[in-house]
């Protein structure tokens, strides 16, 4: 397929084979008529049907869902939104051509831990996106999975760049990677780009998701929006576990059963930015993990945010990019999500399991 070659401008990168936008997904569900519902009985704070096939659940019922904080920017602040998206959208397709010539070549993969994977290609994107970021702000503060921190941090602006979130999907030519690019100002998400790569070996494609705070989140240019599914027992639910098998681990794989039993499904894609996205798009309900990093998360909150989706950490409090655990769902279905996952979390915080923020620069404004 068609390659774009790397612009020495400012312009967003367009590739050729990004396909036209397809409106959200909308998965209507009729209602079972009252003469066919059962009676109920409750697992574990979920109720399932015992005799016919009926999703309707006590748990599910949230007529008032709870309102919870944002946790995007109040403002993009002194540059503006328009200036600040193009920028960033171009950051993130530039690592994605860098992805995207390397997609079909052999990997030169080296480890950072047991099972954690890093490629030529990582660092390469990476590189790229730096490129573009220093030409256009060369002031703002960076903070790269792979370069770590770079520039001045007396800055309200920090760049947070994953220039391949799922690395061992890429290793393995696993469609479920992408580029993300999110950034911070004085801490709170204001703009976002995350570059999907989709298809598979002989077919890859990608779209791009996008965000401004207040702006609402788009794909591939068409405004997105959240689900608005509002059972548990309807819902497609996604999760991730981390390189680390300790006691978060262990109690997210509990967690990971517990909903198993009473949804449509959890899945494991294995790249943060990608399942956020998916949340934003209406293709699942939620998404949760511990033990994200800040490059992680950056992007894709805010694009879930602005999709008129919900963010929280995992035991329900007011979330930051810093902070070491994230709860992201359509909205309707958060509070619901949160009286399991909730209690779980808890206990961890009780076991001394450390949930202070990490990765934030020293020195580094933010408002809260």
């Amino acid at each position: 397929m068609g390659r774009s070659l790397l612009s020495s401008t400012v312009l967003p990168v367009r590739f050729p084979q990004i396909p036209k936008s397809i409106p959200p997904f909308n998965r209507s569900i009729h209602p079972i008529p009252p003469t066919f519902a059962p009676n109920y009985q409750r697992i574990r704070g979920f109720s399932i049907p015992t005799k016919t096939f009926c999703t309707k659940a006590v748990l599910s019922e949230s007529p008032n869902p709870k309102r919870y904080p944002k946790m995007g920017s109040d403002s993009v602040g002194p540059i503006p939104p328009s200036q600040l998206i193009q920028v960033v959208e171009h950051a993130a397709n530039t690592g994605a051509q860098v992805v995207m010539e390397a997609v079909n070549k052999p990997r030169n993969v080296t480890y950072k831990g047991l099972t954690d994977l890093v490629t030529d290609t990582d660092k390469m994107s990476e590189a790229a996106i730096l490129e573009v970021v220093r030409k256009n702000f060369g002031d703002h503060l960076i903070l790269g999975e792979e370069g770590g921190l770079i520039g001045d941090t007396s800055s309200d602006y920090l760049w947070c760049i994953d220039p391949l979130d799922g690395t061992t999907n890429f290793a393995h030519c696993y469609p479920s990677f992408a580029v993300s690019v999110g950034v911070l100002f004085r801490g709170k998400p204001a703009a976002a780009a995350v570059v999907e790569f989709v298809g598979g070996p002989m077919c890859w494609n990608t779209r791009i998701f996008s965000a401004t705070t207040g702006g609402g989140a788009f794909c591939n240019g068409q405004k997105i929006h959240a689900s608005q599914t509002d059972l548990v027992e309807q819902s497609l639910l996604v999760t991730g576990f981390g390189y680390e098998h300790d006691d978060a681990w262990t109690t997210n794989i509990d967690l990971f059963k517990e909903f198993t039993d009473v949804s449509r499904g959890v899945r494991r894609l294995g790249a943060a930015a990608v399942d956020m996205c998916h949340v934003a798009l209406g293709i699942v309900e939620a998404y949760w993990e511990y033990r994200l990093k800040p490059w992680d998360m950056a992007a894709g909150v805010l694009i879930v945010e602005e999709a008129g989706g919900t963010v929280t950490c995992m035991d329900g409090g007011k979330f930051c990019v810093f902070d070491r655990s994230v709860l992201v769902s359509n909205g309707v279905l958060h509070s619901k999500l949160l009286e399991r996952i909730g209690p779980a979390t808890e206990k961890l915080k009780k076991k001394g399991i450390d949930f202070s923020l990490w990765y934030k620069p020293e020195n580094y404004n933010t408002d809260f």
